[in-house]
């Protein structure tokens, strides 16, 4: 009976226990949640604020009054999570949430993600209506298109004569230009058929200017991956490339100029050793470079320069100038920035073709005048550094360590470049004891960062053979001729030149 009693009073005591840890667990159960559910959660990583932040600041208030536009759209609730989202900031969920839908409601995510949803099509048909009204040509097509569906002759004719106006007095003459020649011939072929079944003519000039479009399309493509075999060596083949350079020159297609540029691209990229059909290239860019879009330009003036630099590459020295004469004149004509940007890459190459060439006082007016085009973050490494190139040149040497022993170039192969340029500086002026502790903190510096592969080696050739003409002996003849000899053979030196005409004074 004792026992049984005993047995009693430990069950009461353990359920006493066991209830007192669930209320113990479940209210720190309750507390997490509690505290999850009122941690807001960010919309950094959602597909519809990145769409929103993609919209310049001065294009909001177009968006909003797309959005306010009852053709397009009738919902409130959209216009007021766009409104949240264009301010700026962190935005959370539960912020869009009281945005939409007011502070005193309870938060459905489904009911979000739904306004979400809305809000994200009609930004990608924003878009995709602002491309389509950037391009006037395109509306006049689609207008003559729906005069003749809806069977308006009057109207129809006013806008035929109006569409082959524009397109006559606009300079364009690309693929585009014989896209929309194409449309006006088969929209007018279309009403005119049915009247004067006899008459072809409006579908003969609709087949030439689609064929003209197709050439100059499928050529441009064929120079891109001469290019970008050229460059990565890599074997893809072009399908019917044989038969569609034999089309372009047997058919007559090629003395347009939309046909005639790639036709000349092609062969300087496939025949490069041929100068001819490079100058015939750049003949056609300078003279007729008007007649194709800023985007494509743009291009051209890159595979004609890049041209340039496997000519270089191969020895000839005479594609400086040459190199040197595509950017001044893409520069002028500005066909050389990519939106209003100029790559701080393409600027250092400008001016060391500008140096190499002896454009000393166009080089000063280069670098001043295009400083603002480059990137914020860049622009005034890239500008001291450059500077200082050009003073290099101009033999001024205490200004060259004037503006790279107070610059902090931040990118290694930037730093290394300046730090190769006050090692020129300090061999010219004969400061052997500031040489000797530069080329010290110049391999420090490789050791410390990560510079791989090619530039590692070329910037520890560089420091090596820096050191071995510092220590080379006035009259060591054989000493000389030996370090040239070993120099000459060196395959990554990038400062061969330097060095040589060092060992050589």
């Amino acid at each position: 009976m004792l026992f049984n009693n005993l047995k009693i009073i430990y069950c009461k005591k353990h359920a006493i226990f066991l209830k007192k840890y669930r209320k113990k667990l479940f209210q720190q159960v309750c507390y997490r949640n509690l505290c999850i559910k009122s941690r807001p959660r960010s919309m950094e990583n959602s597909t519809i604020l990145a769409l929103v932040r993609a919209i310049p600041a001065g294009e909001v208030r177009e968006v909003r009054k797309f959005l306010l536009s009852p053709f397009f759209n009738q919902r409130q609730d959209v216009v007021s999570l766009f409104d949240y989202l264009a301010i700026g900031g962190s935005p959370t969920r539960e912020g869009a949430w009281k945005a939409v839908f007011g502070k005193g409601t309870a938060f459905e995510l489904p009911k979000l993600r739904l306004v979400m949803s809305y809000l994200h099509k009609l930004l990608e048909q924003y878009l995709a209506v602002r491309e389509t009204m950037s391009d006037p040509m395109y509306l006049e097509v689609q207008l003559v298109r729906a005069y003749r569906k809806r069977k308006m002759p009057a109207a129809f004719e006013r806008e035929r004569k109006a569409l082959q106006q524009s397109l006559e007095q606009q300079s364009l003459r690309n693929a585009w230009f014989h896209d929309y020649s194409y449309w006006l011939h088969w929209e007018t072929h279309q009403v005119e058929y049915p009247q004067n079944p006899t008459d072809a003519s409006w579908l003969l000039n609709a087949g030439q200017a689609l064929d003209t479009a197709y050439l100059s399309r499928k050529l441009q493509l064929v120079c891109l991956l001469l290019a970008h075999r050229t460059v990565y060596k890599t074997t893809q083949e072009v399908a019917w490339e044989e038969e569609l350079i034999r089309l372009a020159e047997q058919s007559g297609y090629g003395v347009l100029p939309s046909v005639a540029i790639y036709l000349h691209c092609y062969r300087m990229l496939k025949e490069p050793s041929e100068e001819s059909h490079f100058q015939h290239f750049k003949h056609i860019l300078f003279e007729q470079g008007s007649q194709f879009s800023e985007e494509e330009i743009h291009g051209l003036f890159i595979l004609a320069i890049n041209y340039c630099v496997r000519r270089l590459n191969a020895g000839d020295t005479r594609f400086y100038r040459e190199g040197f004469e595509l950017y001044r004149e893409g520069l002028a004509r500005n066909h050389i920035l990519e939106d209003g940007i100029l790559s701080r890459f393409t600027f250092h190459n400008i001016v060391a073709l500008g140096l190499h060439v002896g454009e000393l006082e166009w080089v000063r007016y280069f670098i001043n005048d295009f400083k603002n085009k480059l990137e914020r973050r860049y622009r005034e490494s890239v500008f001291s550094f450059n500077l200082a190139r050009l003073s290099y040149a101009e033999r001024k040497h205490s200004h060259v360590l004037e503006l790279l022993q107070t610059a902090n170039y931040r990118d290694p192969l930037h730093n290394l470049a300046a730090k190769t340029l006050l090692l020129k500086t300090y061999f010219d002026l004969r400061e052997y004891d500031s040489l000797q502790s530069h080329l010290d903190a110049m391999r420090n510096y490789i050791q410390r960062k990560r510079v791989l592969g090619y530039h590692r080696t070329n910037y520890l050739n560089l420091i090596r053979y820096s050191e071995k003409i510092l220590h080379l002996l006035p009259n060591d003849h054989n000493g000389a001729k030996n370090l040239m000899q070993a120099i000459e053979k060196e395959e990554v030196l990038t400062e061969k030149t330097f060095l040589l005409g060092l060992i050589r004074r």
